[in-house]
C-alpha cells in the first residue's frame, strides 16, 4: 500500500534523528550548563549569516534615538507625535498607512512645517522630549508589553515614517548593526530594505545613486570593515500595496544595475492582507524574467495562522528561499518538494513567538523541518523590536528542541550556502566558517568554558523576560 506523504515524514523523522551521530563533548556540555554558559558557549560560538533582517526593524530603539538626533550635521530635524488634541475632524482614516490616533510618529521638519498649528501643537522635537517622553518614544517601537502583538507590530512602521527615508540613518544604523552581529560571531547579513523613496532635508527626493554612495562610503569605512561582517541587501516590494507591482517593475531593473550591492527582491507585509496573496504576480514576474536574468528571489510565505497553499504557490513565483514558512507543516506534498532540494526556510524563531504564530515554542514547525531534511537556518527578522539578537535565536533553538553539535554547525552552513551573495565571495565564508568552527570545538574540548573566559555576552530583555537570563546590554 502506498504511503502518505504524512506518514513518510514521519518516518524520516524517526531515522533522521540518529543520523547525525551525537558529539559526546557538546551532549555532557548541555545536560551540565547552566543557562548562563550556554548562552556564554552560543554567544561565542562562530555563526553564518543573518538571511531574513528587516534593516529598519533589526536595530535597537536605542541606535534608531542617537541616529536621529545625530541628524543635524546633514540637515535634518525630527518631530515626534506626543500627544492627540483632537485636531483631525470627522471621517479620519484611521486604516491607511497614516493613522492619526497613533502616537510617536516620527516626521522631519519639512513635513511638521506643513502641519497646522492645531496638529504642530501634538508634536515635540526629539531633542525636547522629557524623560518619560523619551523612554515611551524608545518602547513605541519595539513589543515590550505582553498584550502586543501583531497589530502593535506593523503599527512600528507608520511610526518610523520619515525617519528611515534618511539615508544617513540608514547607514549609521548600518554599521551599528554590523558592530554587534561581528561580536556574536556573524560574518554575513543580507539585509531587506527599500531603496527608493528616501528624502532630503527639504522633503525633495533623493536621488537613488547619491543614497548608495552613502552606503557604500560608510561599508568601506576602516571601522565598518573592522567588523568582520560581509553585508548585502535585498530590495523589498510591499505585497499587498495597490501598486505593487510597479514596485517590482521598478525594482528589477535598480536591482540587475546595482549588483555589487543589491543581490535579490523579497516581497514583505502581512501575508494575512489577502490583496498580497502569492498568484498575484506570477504574470508580473514572468514578464520581468524575459529581460532580467538570475535576479534572486527570496518571499515572506507561510507567515500566517490558515492552512493554505501560499508557499506552494511562492515556489512557483521562482523563490529560492521561503521567509517564515510556518504553515509548510500543513502542505506535506509541498514538504515533499523541499527536502534535501535547492530550497531554504529562513527560520525566525522569535518573531513567529511574538507574533503569535505559534502560541509556544513546542508548537513551531521548525524541528520537523530540520531533521526531515528541509534546510533552514536561523534568523532575526525584526530583533530590534523583540529586543533580541541572533545568540537568543540559537539559546531558544538548543533549549527549546535539544540540538545536536551537528545540527548547529549545519544552521550556519545554510546561512551562508542559501545565501545569494557573488559565488566567489559565498565560498570564502564557507571555508572561513568551516575552519572557524573547528577551531572553537577544539578549543572547547582542550580548555571547557575557562577558554571562553574574556567573552562578554551582551544580550536583550527578551532572554530576560522569557528565560530569566538578565546579562549586561550594550
Amino acid at each position: 500500500m502506498r504511503k502518505s506523504a504524512a506518514a513518510l515524514l514521519s518516518i524520516t523523522t524517526l531515522f533522521g534523528t540518529a543520523a547525525h551521530a551525537a558529539e559526546p563533548w557538546f551532549e555532557k556540555f548541555k545536560a551540565e550548563a547552566t543557562p548562563d554558559q550556554l548562552y556564554r558557549f552560543l554567544y561565542a560560538l562562530p555563526k553564518g549569516g543573518d538571511l531574513h533582517n528587516h534593516l529598519s526593524g533589526g536595530v535597537r530603539s536605542e541606535w534608531m534615538w542617537d541616529a536621529a538626533i545625530a541628524q543635524g550635521e546633514h540637515g535634518y530635524s525630527y518631530y515626534t507625535k506626543v500627544r492627540i488634541n483632537n485636531c483631525a475632524g470627522y471621517g479620519t482614516n484611521e486604516y491607511g498607512q497614516h493613522p492619526y490616533l497613533l502616537l510617536f510618529v516620527n516626521m522631519q521638519a519639512s513635513s511638521y512645517d506643513q502641519l497646522d498649528t492645531c496638529q504642530k501643537s501634538e508634536y515635540k522635537r526629539l531633542q525636547d522630549l522629557t524623560p518619560a517622553e523619551k523612554t515611551a518614544w524608545l518602547d513605541s517601537i519595539r513589543l515590550d508589553r505582553d498584550y502586543e502583538g501583531r497589530n502593535e507590530f506593523f503599527g512600528h512602521w507608520a511610526r518610523l515614517n520619515d525617519l528611515w527615508r534618511n539615508p544617513y540613518v540608514t547607514a549609521d544604523i548600518l554599521y551599528r548593526d554590523m558592530q554587534a552581529f561581528g561580536k556574536e560571531g556573524v560574518v554575513y547579513l543580507e539585509l531587506q530594505d527599500a531603496p527608493l523613496g528616501y528624502i532630503k532635508p527639504d522633503g525633495s527626493a533623493f536621488p537613488p545613486d547619491e543614497m548608495l554612495d552613502i552606503i557604500r562610503k560608510r561599508l568601506a569605512a576602516a571601522d565598518a570593515r573592522a567588523t568582520g561582517v560581509e553585508v548585502r541587501f535585498q530590495s523589498t516590494v510591499l505585497r499587498f500595496a495597490g501598486d505593487a507591482e510597479d514596485q517590482l517593475k521598478a525594482l528589477y531593473p535598480f536591482t540587475d544595475q546595482h549588483r555589487d550591492l543589491y543581490v535579490g527582491i523579497n516581497m514583505v507585509g502581512r501575508e494575512d492582507n489577502d490583496k498580497g496573496y502569492p498568484l498575484r504576480f506570477l504574470p508580473t514576474f514572468r514578464e520581468l524574467r524575459k529581460h532580467y536574468p538570475d535576479v534572486h528571489l527570496s518571499i515572506h510565505a507561510g507567515e500566517v495562522d490558515e492552512p493554505n497553499e501560499h508557499i506552494r504557490d511562492t515556489l512557483l513565483l521562482g523563490a529560492e528561499r521561503i521567509g517564515h514558512g510556518v504553515n509548510l507543516i500543513s502542505d506535506p506534498e509541498t514538504m515533499l518538494r523541499m527536502r534535501n532540494g535547492p530550497y531554504m526556510v529562513e527560520i525566525n524563531l522569535i518573531s513567529n513567538l511574538l507574533l503569535e504564530y505559534v502560541q509556544n515554542f513546542q508548537q513551531h514547525p521548525f524541528p520537523e523541518y530540520l531533521r526531515t531534511g528541509i534546510p533552514v537556518a536561523l534568523s532575526t527578522d525584526d530583533r530590534g523590536m523583540w529586543d533580541s539578537n541572533m545568540t537568543d535565536e540559537y539559546f531558544v533553538a538548543v533549549r527549546e528542541f535539544n540540538l545536536s553539535w551537528e545540527e548547529i554547525v549545519q544552521l550556519g552552513r545554510n546561512s551562508l550556502k542559501y545565501s545569494f551573495v557573488q559565488e566567489p565571495v559565498k565560498q570564502k565564508l564557507l571555508k572561513d566558517y568551516e575552519a572557524r568552527v573547528e577551531r572553537y570545538k577544539a578549543q572547547f574540548q582542550s580548555r571547557g568554558l575557562n577558554g571562553l573566559k574574556s567573552v562578554k555576552p551582551v544580550s536583550y530583555s527578551f532572554t530576560c523576560k522569557r528565560y530569566q537570563l538578565c546579562l549586561p546590554q550594550e
